[in-house]
Order: C-alpha cells, then structure tokens, then sequence
C-alpha cells in the first residue's frame, strides 16, 4: 500500500489509531467546534476538507456535533467511513487538511447525551458485589441470568474525558443512624459504553442491533460506595451513581470490531426468544485501569454475560424507545482473577486488601487528587490493533 500523507508513527495497523480504526470526535479550532477523526496522535477536522465528500455527507461533517452524524442511521455512516479510509490513507493530502496534535487539542463531549442506561452485565462483578453488600445470601439474584439487569442512569451528569470530578456530597450509614457529608468511598466502574443513533425505534431486536448502535466508547461510571449502600435497597441506584459519567473524547464505529465479535457465554439455560442472537456481538475488549499512574487491574470483555444487541432488546422490549444519541453502558467489566477486577470496591474488597500503588503509596478507595485512565483495545483485521480512546479524570474536594 502506499503510504499515506499523513506523517504520524502511531498511524499504522499496528497502532490502536490507525486506518483501521478512525474514531469520530469534537474538537476547537479556531472556526468553532468541529467534528474530527483521529488519526494516531492526531485530529482531522473535517470541516476544512468537506469538498472532498458528497452533498448529503457534507451536512454531516461540518457539523458542530455528531448528532447529525448519528441521526443519518447506517447507511450513511458506512459511505462515510469508507470515504475518510479513502482520504487518510491516500498518499497526497486532501485539499485544506490540517491535522491537530491531540496534546495541543481541546475535545469536548462529541455529542447531545439523551437517555443514559448502566447495565449490570459482569458475571464475576455481581457475584463480587453481592458477596461484599450481601454476604449471608446469595450472591446473584434469580433473575439475573435471565435479563440484563440495569438501571436508567442521569444523562445531564455525563462528562467528556478529561473534566474533573467533584467529590459528591450525600448520606451514608451512621453508627445511630444515617450521616452526610461528601462520601468516603469514592470508587470507578471500568465499563464500555454504546452510543445509538438512526431512527427512533422501539422494540429492537437482536439482529436489528447494528441499525441503532453507532459506536463504542470507554466509560467510567464513577461511583460514591458508601452512598450506595445506604441508598440502594429496595430500588436500586440512584446519588451514589448520578453525580458524573465520564465517556472517552473519541468514539470507535461499530464497523471498526468486526474482527473482535464474540459469542456471549453460555448462561446454562435458554434465552427467552428476544435475547436471542442471529449473529455473535460479544466483543473481545482488552480494558487497562491506571490509578495515579500504575497499571491496577486489566479486565477483558469478552466474559461478559450479554451483549451490546441483548441489552439494548432488552432496554427496549417493552416499547420504550431508542434515539440518536442515547447512551447504554455494560457495568462493570470484571474477571475471575484479582487483577481482573474493574472497580476499587472488588479490589481492595471493600477496603480490607489495600491496593499499593508505584509510588509506594497505599489505597482503598480514591482520595482528592487521584487520577483514573481507562484504555481498551480490540483486535483488528489482518492482525492490526483497534483503539478505543482513554477516559480519564481527577477526584477534586468537595466545595
């Protein structure tokens, strides 16, 4: 192949950012916001360049957001990335192309969040969980193996990558009874999350799945333990859960995983009908949480229990719909094995196992100051890597 203009190391197949990859986000430049692909360890604007496409994908690119780009549904999404693969691996630059270093570069959240679901879709999470919330029970509950367990989320609280999070005031458990103040348990949830688009549909089934989802993104859901615990019997989650999400600045296409499908594991019983799947939509995700700077855990996707398409069938089923720029989240990502572990919670098992970090500091949950990064990758065709960009954000005291 020939190589292409642009003159970026981390712009090969080998790379998690390369042609095979081509993440969409927003970012500044001088004439406004603009929607942009990432190429290595840059940003394409695609404004500068929107002679290069069609009339119909031209209202597409220079647009201040992605929204138009999610609402314009599959068809015009797969023309689009086949066109910008034709472009970033020519070997002359595109009339007014300018490419912009990512270090340099100012990302805001890429799209109009409208609802925000967070499943419950980890096996070893659950079980983790309800061993440390409910140790004289059973770990899962009996419907869990059935349906993908979740919980509608706040999407007015979900942050693009990089803004910080403030430390959330709320009640906890008191030795007489409940106290307030800002929470001592600040926890992560390593998750990926799913961003829809094309028409508004309720009832999606399995094999309609790719007709809604548009891209894949690293999420962390961060999480206030001790507000959980007091709060979340009998209906579940709520303040310790909705004071920030923080989504990745890039989001991958879903075309870009066609290598890295899967099929879910078994759940050693038959699905209802409607969970079922024509086709395997696992996705073989290799997630790496970094906590002040050392590698603290590496969860993978591919155990778990459901799918992007059974979610989103089943967040659906009952005629609620999905819209362009609706999020859903996986929950947790956790393996069987310690440092597979994708949330502080399960890590220090509620603060009994401290957590060393590099610099010889310990941890059980976060304090202020604390950074989170969370990456992902995926295999690619023909042996090459996909990336899915870092999510990441710094606790900061609560005012």
């Amino acid at each position: 192949m020939t190589a292409s203009w642009i003159d970026d190391p981390a712009f090969t197949a080998a790379s998690p950012f390369g042609p095979q990859t081509l993440p969409y986000g927003v970012v500044e430049t001088p004439d406004g916001p603009s929607v942009a692909v990432r190429v290595g360890d840059h940003a394409l604007p695609l404004r500068p360049i929107a002679a290069e496409f069609t009339p119909d994908l031209r209202e597409l690119v220079t647009a201040a957001s992605l929204d138009p780009l999610l609402a314009a549904g599959r068809p015009a999404w797969s023309v689009l990335r086949a066109r910008l693969r034709e472009l970033v691996t020519a070997p002359a630059a595109p009339a007014g192309a300018v490419l912009l270093p990512l270090a340099e570069t100012t990302t805001r959240l890429p799209f109009t969040v409208g609802d925000y679901v967070d499943f419950y879709s980890s096996r070893d999470h659950a079980e983790n969980v309800g061993r440390i919330f409910r140790p004289d029970a059973e770990p899962l509950l009996p419907n869990w193996t059935h349906l993908p367990v979740g919980y509608h989320g706040r999407a007015g609280t979900v942050v693009v990558s990089g803004t910080d999070v403030v430390r959330p005031h709320g009640q906890r458990r008191g030795a007489e009874g409940p106290e307030f103040g800002p929470s001592t348990r600040l926890d992560i949830e390593a998750e990926i999350g799913f961003v829809c688009g094309g028409p508004v549909a309720g009832r999606v089934s399995t094999s309609s799945a790719p007709d809604h989802v548009f891209g894949v993104a690293v999420v962390n859901d961060w999480s206030a333990r001790d507000i959980q615990a007091w709060e979340y019997v009998p209906l579940g989650p709520f303040l310790g859960k909705s004071f920030a999400t923080s989504i990745s600045a890039w989001i991958t296409p879903l075309e870009a995983f066609a290598a890295a499908r899967v099929r879910v594991p078994d759940p050693g019983h038959p699905r209802l009908d409607y969970l079922v799947e024509d086709q395997n939509w696992g996705l073989d995700l290799h997630l790496e949480v970094v906590w002040n700077g050392t590698v603290v855990s590496r969860p993978d996707f591919a155990g778990m229990a459901y799918s992007c398409a059974q979610q989103l069938a089943h967040m659906t089923v009952n005629g609620a719909t999905v819209r362009p720029g609706d999020l859903f989240a996986s929950g947790t990502v956790s393996g069987p094995e310690k440092r597979q572990r994708g949330s502080f919670l399960e890590l220090s098992w509620s603060g009994a196992e401290p957590i060393t970090l590099d610099d010889g500091s310990t941890r059980t949950f976060l304090e202020d100051g604390d950074t989170v990064t969370i990456t992902a990758t995926a295999p690619g065709p023909d042996g090459s890597v996909v990336g899915l960009a870092e999510v990441t954000g710094t606790v900061v005291a609560a005012p």
